[in-house]
């Protein structure tokens, strides 16, 4: 096995680590803050928008069962990478789509999948996604921790997370875990 880690911010951390949690090689999902200014930043802190921070999600996976492309391709089909500093009714910079690349490689293979998903017109606008360098992750209170697996039946969950949950697995059911 080979351990890698990706860390990608696209909107709400509760409905986009349900989304990776469900993959086959997907070994922990981490929501957390990346990307801003403050030291361990807190979710009451990063929601005024003022400490820089996205809120984001740690993947670790082996990537001898799923690649770190394949990953991008989902995150890209999961979030809407084609508004800055928003997912739907979440507005702030705290919701920007941005990939944080561990490496020179993660950095190629994201500029590679940017251009193809562009190319293919996934979606109408293009991609706004940012390209960043790793930075340190802090994660998440315990409570924003697996949160739709432990509340599924939440409003919000239900609205917005469970829609881009079966979305992934309709398209990509030969790479969801057995139940």
């Amino acid at each position: 096995m080979s351990e890698k880690v990706a860390i990608f911010a696209g909107g709400c951390f509760w409905c986009t680590e349900p989304v990776f949690t469900q993959l086959i090689g997907v070994k922990s999902v981490a929501s957390g803050y990346i990307g801003g200014h403050t030291l361990n930043p807190t979710y009451k802190e990063i929601c005024n928008g003022d400490t820089g921070h996205a809120e984001g999600i740690k993947i670790t996976f082996d990537d001898e069962k799923i690649s770190f492309e394949e990953l991008l391709e989902i995150f890209f089909l999961a979030h809407d990478p084609t508004t800055p500093n928003r997912q739907g009714n979440d507005i702030g910079t705290q919701y920007r789509s941005a990939v944080f690349c561990q490496d020179e490689e993660q950095r190629e293979i994201t500029k590679t999948v940017i251009a193809r998903v562009d190319a293919e017109h996934l979606w109408p606008r293009p991609i706004v996604t940012q390209i960043n360098g790793a930075e340190t992750f802090y994660p998440a209170e315990d409570y924003h921790q697996y949160y739709f697996a432990k509340n599924p039946n939440q409003p919000y969950c239900l609205a917005v997370a469970a829609p881009k949950v079966a979305k992934i697995r309709a398209k990509y059911a030969e790479k969801i875990k057995p139940a």
